[in-house]
C-alpha cells in the first residue's frame, strides 16, 4: 500500500515531474502532486508524494526533510489523514 508524504516549503519553480524525480531516489513514486492555486495556476509551495512502501517513505523523510531545494529548506513528513 502506498504511503503519502507531505512536502512543504517547495520552490515555486518545482513541478510534478521534478518532485517525482527527487523522491524516486528513495523508492518507487506512485504519485507526485504540487498543490496549485485555482485562480493564478501557480504553485502554493507544497505538495504530496506517494511512495510504494513504508520503508521508502521513511527513507525519503530521513533523506529530504530539512534539505535545501532551490534555496528553500524542505519540510517532509507523513501526510495527515483527512
Amino acid at each position: 500500500m502506498a504511503v503519502k508524504l507531505f512536502v512543504g516549503n517547495l520552490p515555486f519553480s518545482v513541478d510534478n515531474t521534478k518532485l517525482s524525480e527527487e523522491f524516486s531516489k528513495f523508492g518507487e513514486v506512485v504519485n507526485a502532486n504540487i498543490v496549485m492555486d485555482k485562480n493564478t495556476k501557480r504553485s502554493k509551495g507544497f505538495g504530496f508524494v506517494e511512495l510504494s512502501t513504508k520503508e521508502a517513505a521513511e527513507a525519503a523523510i530521513e533523506g529530504m526533510n530539512d534539505q535545501e531545494m532551490g534555496g528553500r529548506k524542505l519540510t517532509v513528513s507523513m501526510a495527515k489523514k483527512q
